[in-house]
Formats: structure tokens, sequence, C-alpha cells
């Protein structure tokens, strides 16, 4: 009775402090069987204490392996759904998916990634608020920034970024909760035209210097690494890659300028 697994799922729940378990277990012995009772209730009860102690460290161990997993599912999940948004499944986009998810976490954890990758794709629907929510209750907005800074990726693998994918990643944004500029900019990390350097730093041609400047530094800020405060690799190398194409940015207008 003292083992029982249903039991031990009950005190967990109820949050008891497990220190008591052993005492409590006592009681009872001696109120069932008087001093005798009372002994082997007090050792079943420590040895009930060490079996909810054990559960509570292999949950906290599953969660902690979960996180990590949960989030890149999803984020293979949208790359499945930005793959499709032209429908076509090109090779160069999966290549692209495939060697960022090998550099990112390793051949064998890539590969088991991948599975789950084939029956993303395969599926006719992806509901987009559903995985957003999850992004947006577990993680910060320069996280999602991130996300979309990949999906832009994705989608460029085969050269160009089509309509039908830049609608999809914009649909996936306005999910997230990413301001209109902040997708632009991104996108201008993308897709090259005149004028690109400005959008990269969300300021327009006519911006005084000083205006440049503080766009700078304002963008250099928010596409730090040190700000995504994430230990997923994948994460910190998109961040890096940003935070290089604002600089960039910055150079390229300081030598049109003479600045």
């Amino acid at each position: 009775m003292f083992c029982s697994a249903d039991f031990i799922c009950q005190i967990c729940k109820l949050k008891l402090n497990i220190s008591m378990i052993k005492w409590v277990a006592a009681f009872f012995g001696y109120y069932l069987f008087r001093f005798p009772g009372a002994i082997f209730g007090f050792f079943a009860g420590s040895f009930l204490e060490k079996l909810v102690q054990g559960s509570r460290v292999n949950f906290q161990t599953f969660s902690q392996r979960s996180e990590p997993a949960q989030f890149q599912l999803n984020l293979i999940a949208f790359a499945a759904i930005v793959i499709k948004a032209d429908g076509q499944v090109k090779a160069q986009e999966l290549q692209f998916v495939r060697n960022f998810f090998i550099t990112n976490y390793g051949q064998q954890q890539a590969i088991s990634i991948f599975e789950t990758f084939n029956e993303q794709v395969k599926k006719e629907t992806q509901n987009i608020e559903e995985l957003a929510q999850v992004f947006i209750s577990q993680s910060r907005y320069e996280t999602r920034l991130q996300v979309i800074h990949f999906l832009m990726g994705v989608a460029n693998a085969d050269g160009s970024i089509s309509q039908s994918e830049l609608s999809k990643i914009r649909q996936i944004a306005s999910a997230f909760g990413i301001r209109p500029k902040d997708l632009d900019s991104i996108k201008a990390m993308f897709v090259k035209s005149t004028g690109n350097a400005y959008r990269i730093l969300e300021i327009t041609p006519s911006a005084t210097d000083a205006e440049v400047k503080k766009a700078y530094r304002s963008m250099a800020k928010k596409y730090h690494p040190d700000k995504l405060q994430s230990k997923e690799p994948a994460l910190i190398k998109g961040a890096q890659e940003k935070f290089q194409e604002v600089q960039k940015a910055y150079e390229e207008i300081q030598k049109e300028r003479g600045i």
C-alpha cells in the first residue's frame, strides 16, 4: 500500500513536504497497531520518501531534456510550413535544414529530428497559431526574431524567396507578435535591393547622420547575441549573423556618407 505508484503521484501533486512522509506513516501505524505499527510505518515511510525523491529527480531530468526537444520539433514544423508554401519541396531547402541541424545539434540528434521532419513535410496543414503559442509562452521576443531569421534562410536556400514563402513567413511573424519594421529589417538581410542598408537599420535614406548612429546603436543592442539569453546553438548562430549584418549595413552607410 505504501509503495503504490498512484499514491506516490498523489503525494507529488499535493506537494507534501517529503520529510513528513515517514512521520505521517508512523502515526497511522501507531493508530492501527500501536508501537510495533509505528516502527513499521516509520521505515515504510522512509522508503516511500526515497521513491518520491527519485520520481521528482527523474521528472526534472525528463523536463530538462524535453524542453529543447520541443523547441527543435516546433522549429522543424515551421521550416516545413515555409518549404511547402510555394507548392514545391525543393532539394536545396531540405538540404539547408538538414545541414543547419547537423551543424548546430550534431549528427545523432539531427537524425532523430529528421524523422519527425519527414512527417511534418508530408502533413497537409499545420496550425501556425498553435505552434506560435509555444514560442510566445516559452521564449523572449529576441528568440522569436531568430526563428524568423532562420525561416528566411530556409526560404532563400534555393537562391530566392518567393512571394508565397514571404507571405507565409509574414503570417508566422504576425503570430509571433513580430513588429513589421523588425520583419522588414530581417528580410533586407536576405533580399538584396537598393536601400537595404537603411532597411536593416530600420531607417530611411533621409535620416540624418546622428539618426543613423542612433539607429545603429539601437539595432546593435537589439541583435547582440548576449541579448538572446538562450543556450540553443542554432539561435546563437543566427544572432551572430544578424549582428554582423547590422555592422555591415552601418559600415556601408558610413562609407556612402563619408562619416
